[in-house]
């Protein structure tokens, strides 16, 4: 049986002081007395913590420790494909690093990567001063990245074992929003499409809608609540085609599953939004694309890239503050696949 890797929680426990004092002490960084540091280094030595790169520094080093000027940015294969989406926040994340006169290095973060935790070479060396994750990755691996002791910030996910700061769409409160609009419009058959166990943020909307139909008084109807929905045609055309009867109203988590539930329910013959009105998330291409165009949630996603590179900027300087999550908000855009219900 492998023995389980030493964190720098499992020292912080051991010595029952904070993990940002343990960080602190194994980079080489100020902010700890020197007993401390040595006690933390042998306690470190004792329990078998793996250092990376560089991160073993005695004392001396200190003072000629500089910023690199450099941040990274990582995510998936995956999250680097999803241009519509995470594109706007790269190029905005670039522009905020170079007006404060920094370089930002990328990095796609394999499966592979992943499974064998495997470090980027820029940040295995210490060779960056921030890291910037965008979307998911592995909650192993996040905590592999964090454990470097490099200030991190979180960009749309966040998770209970992952330590750090996560800037994140107020999404509760987004979909709680998109019921009582439904409501208001004279709907209380509504149903739910989205994959729950792909993302939080998903979860969290599911989360939002219920909210909503316990606040309004609305019953909830489980064969309408599509948690495990694939972006597949095919998958849509059966679930939907399956049901004895179809709500007034669907909400979908993201604007492709909009685009699928509304040619999916085009197909069956009905009229959108005339006897059947659906909103979606994320203002992507695909919800100006639909016919008819699609009523969804806006992310600011210019502000989810300037917020982070504040977050991290400040967190650099903060390294020992509570960790927080920052709520950003969403904007309703009216179009026409929403109307009253006909009954």
């Amino acid at each position: 049986m492998t023995k389980p890797k030493v964190t720098m929680q499992d020292i912080a426990d051991h010595l029952q002081i904070s993990k940002n004092s343990v960080s602190q002490a194994l980079s080489g960084k100020g902010g700890v007395s020197e007993e401390t540091r040595k006690l933390i280094m042998q306690t470190a030595d004792e329990l078998g913590y793996v250092y990376t790169g560089n991160r073993k520094r005695s004392s001396d080093q200190e003072d000629k420790e500089e910023s690199t000027g450099s941040i990274a940015l990582v995510a998936t294969d995956f999250a680097f494909s999803m241009r519509g989406f995470f594109g706007e926040i790269y190029l905005t994340i670039e522009n905020e690093v170079q007006k404060r006169g920094k370089k930002l290095l990328i990095q796609s973060i394999s499966q592979q990567m992943m499974k064998e935790q495997t470090l980027p070479p820029f940040i295995e060396g210490r060779e960056v001063d921030g890291i910037l994750i965008l979307s998911h990755l592995s909650t192993d691996y996040m905590n592999t990245l964090i454990d470097t002791g490099i200030p991190t910030v979180l960009i749309d996910h966040h998770h209970p074992d992952v330590q750090a700061d996560a800037i994140l769409t107020n999404n509760r409160f987004s979909a709680y929003h998109v019921v009582k609009y439904l409501y208001e419009l004279g709907h209380t058959r509504i149903g739910f499409v989205g994959n729950t166990s792909f993302s939080p943020s998903y979860y969290e909307r599911l989360e939002g809608f219920r909210h909503a139909h316990h606040e309004l008084g609305m019953e909830l109807h489980p064969n309408w609540i599509l948690s495990d929905a694939l972006e597949d045609q095919e998958f849509m055309e059966k679930r939907l085609q399956g049901l004895d009867e179809q709500p007034t109203a669907w909400f979908c988590v993201n604007d492709g599953l909009g685009f699928i539930v509304n040619s999916t329910i085009y197909n069956m013959g009905y009229q959108i939004p005339g006897d059947i009105s659906i909103v979606s998330f994320d203002n992507g291409q695909l919800s100006r694309l639909a016919t008819p165009k699609t009523t969804t949630m806006g992310v600011d996603l210019r502000l989810f890239g300037q917020t982070a590179i504040r977050q991290l900027f400040w967190r650099m300087k903060q390294p020992d503050a509570p960790h927080m999550e920052l709520l950003l908000p969403t904007t309703l855009i009216e179009r026409d696949s929403t109307s009253a219900p006909r009954n």
